[in-house]
């Protein structure tokens, strides 16, 4: 599975991020390029998402992503997964949500 230097990062309370991580403190990440996934579809969860993707990306929420040079701080990250080429295309065709 090729890597592209993004993470699926799961955080209490907080949910769930895309992002490239530029530095970790204990449970906090400093990260670039990030876009909060507020709702897959397609996807059992962030190990599948991080690994093969969505399946329906016409009905997701994902926020607009954020470019690299802002850093996000995320705090109390529970888990993390390196995303794969193909993940990473599926996730990417998913456009912003707006309400």
């Amino acid at each position: 599975m090729k890597q592209t230097g993004y993470s699926i990062i799961r955080a209490d309370r907080a949910g769930v991020f895309i992002g490239k991580i530029l530095e970790e403190k204990g449970s906090t990440l400093i990260v670039t390029n990030a876009r909060r996934l507020y709702y897959w579809s397609g996807a059992l969860d962030v190990v599948t998402i991080a690994t093969n993707g969505v399946s329906k990306p016409s009905n997701c929420k994902f926020s607009a992503q954020l470019g690299d040079s802002d850093k996000s701080t995320i705090l109390n990250v529970i888990e993390y997964h390196p995303v794969s080429e193909s993940a990473l295309n599926t996730i990417n065709s998913v456009p912003a949500w707006k309400s």
